[in-house]
């Protein structure tokens, strides 16, 4: 068998369905599927059930643990070759099994592959909001140049959405760490210091439903950016300059908006007193409300007519602006509160964030 896919799942039911249901039409048919339920409230083990005897399923219940352990898990109680790690909301398209194996042993045959990754996109059937949230994960105008496409700004390594490596290397790296955020790029980050360098697969893509509504978003990218202060810990030199963009950005928006908050209040001021002096006042605050909100209003401009263009949607558009904030002004914030606790108050990494997520 060369292929074992591993699938950690927490609450999930739904999604696991549809992800089954895409790898039962793999034009490529040998792999097996291993399903981890992290100790979950609403487990999928009647779903996997419908799949039994169409799939190589193996179904497995163990305690929650976060989805680094369950990956582990998974990956100990798999026969493959090689192991492909999945989140549990993706689908996959037809030919992503037959992707995987063409640039493995036909494409890259010579390079003795071990490690690689594949990117992402959003389903025609996703909902605007989901397609909104896909355009700022993958867009070059917010941190997408980095996330898995082929114009990258820095290395690649692989996400835990869509990731595979040689499990006998997967195992002598001992999986991934006990980290709750980041802990996939940890675990390239060790691939590549083992000696290893992974690859992009570009044709072996996922659809990948990512958050369904804002909120849950923004906690998403809060926690990578706290984990990217983690990651330096661990791994000194991983910082590059472009993962201090989204912090930066952050730092933009909150100056443009006090420069408009300030302008405003100079410009009310000079307009209720009615005076020559006042007068200098009202343009003063008149300039400076249009200079804080003219980067807002381009930036803004740029990401609804890119993401109209190519989601071919205008509301998809619209909703694109809300979401390349949220995508980045999330991390940001995670990034300062990590940068504040680990680095100026020396807190330890599970100490600093145990209400967020070490339990």
């Amino acid at each position: 068998m060369n292929y074992s896919i591993i699938v950690p799942v927490y609450n999930r039911p739904d999604e696991v369905d549809e992800l089954l249901e895409s790898l039962c039409s793999q034009t490529y048919k040998d792999f097996e599927v291993v399903i981890v339920e992290d100790g979950s409230q609403k487990p999928c083990k009647d779903v996997c059930d419908k799949y039994a005897d169409i799939l190589d399923l193996h179904y497995y219940l163990k305690e929650n643990s976060g989805p680094g352990q369950s990956r582990n898990y998974g990956v100990e109680r798999a026969h493959g070759e090689y192991v492909i790690i999945l989140d549990s909301d993706v689908v996959l398209p037809t030919n992503y099994l037959t992707a995987v194996n063409s640039s493995l042993f036909t494409l890259h045959s010579s390079l003795n592959i071990v490690a690689w990754g594949g990117p992402d996109a959003a389903h025609p059937s996703f909902t605007p909001v989901q397609k909104a949230i896909s355009y700022s994960m993958t867009s070059f105008f917010t941190t997408g140049g980095i996330r898995g496409g082929k114009a990258k700004l820095d290395k690649f390594y692989p996400r835990s959405f869509n990731m595979g490596i040689r499990r006998d290397i997967y195992l002598q790296l001992g999986g991934f760490s006990k980290m709750r955020f980041g802990e996939d790029i940890d675990f390239s980050y060790r691939i590549v210091e083992a000696g290893y360098m992974p690859r992009l697969f570009p044709d072996a893509w996922v659809w990948h439903k990512r958050r369904t509504d804002f909120r849950k978003f923004f906690r998403q990218v809060y926690n990578s950016g706290i984990a990217r202060i983690n990651l330096e810990k661990r791994h000194p030199g991983t910082m590059k300059l472009v993962h201090l963009l989204p912090m930066v950005f952050t730092l933009g928006v909150i100056g443009c908006l006090l420069c408009w908050l300030v302008g405003e209040s100079l410009f009310c001021y000079g307009l209720a007193q009615a005076s020559t002096t006042t007068n200098t006042l009202m343009r003063t605050g008149l300039w400076m409300s249009v200079l804080g909100l003219l980067p807002l209003l381009f930036y803004s401009t740029v990401i609804l007519v890119d993401s109209t263009i190519k989601n071919k949607s205008l509301k998809v558009g619209l909703l694109s602006i809300p979401a390349a904030f949220t995508q980045l002004m999330g991390y940001g914030f995670g990034f300062i509160e990590s940068w504040w606790k680990r680095c100026v108050l020396k807190q330890d990494e599970f100490t600093a964030f145990e209400k967020n997520f070490y339990k």
